[in-house]
């Protein structure tokens, strides 16, 4: 195994000897290299298509997005796996917790937007799709308000389909 380990690295067709990471557009003097992860077309799909880097919704719909998707999938985690998992009340003290993670998350998303953070930059993967929004504390701020309610609800939405999942079950059976 090792002579042929050896033996590849005398040979520069052999792919192992590859250079794959480099820095964008070939200029080292950028802070940020591209990758064969970074630099792909499905991550960069995935990414462009984030709430955060989506083109044309407003700021409060990033938002609203964010806080459903992180406020539906906390309750699960906090339900079955928490301390009360075996109790009667597993379900709403899940809520509850997720309601607390979701009101501590805005929170340090506020605290984020009024300490004057710095200007967001384009990099490999999101090529100056930097929406507006996070360019100014307002618009932080804004973010904040609806991760809070887009959190809620998403939370009540995943506790209403939990608490009532036999009802739902015999429904569409």
């Amino acid at each position: 195994m090792a002579q042929a380990i050896d033996a590849s690295k005398d040979r520069p067709s052999d792919p192992r000897n590859r250079e794959v990471v480099f820095p964008p557009n070939r200029d080292p003097q950028w802070g940020d290299l591209e990758t064969p992860i970074n630099n792909s077309g499905l991550v960069k799909w995935y990414i462009n298509n984030l709430p955060a880097y989506r083109q044309g919704i407003t700021t409060q719909r990033r938002g609203l997005e964010a806080g459903m998707a992180h406020g539906y999938w906390l309750l699960g985690p906090f339900a079955k796996l928490g301390p009360l998992r075996d109790a009667d009340i597993a379900n709403l003290a899940g809520l509850l917790s997720t309601l607390g993670m979701v009101a501590i998350s805005a929170f340090a998303i506020a605290l984020y937007a009024n300490s004057n953070p710095p200007q967001p930059v384009a990099n490999v993967t999101t090529a100056n799709r930097v929406p507006d929004a996070f360019k100014s504390p307002e618009g932080w701020n804004s973010y904040a308000t609806s991760f809070l309610i887009g959190g809620v609800g998403g939370a009540v939405v995943a506790y209403f389909l939990l608490d009532n999942i036999e009802v739902i079950q015999r429904v569409f059976s």
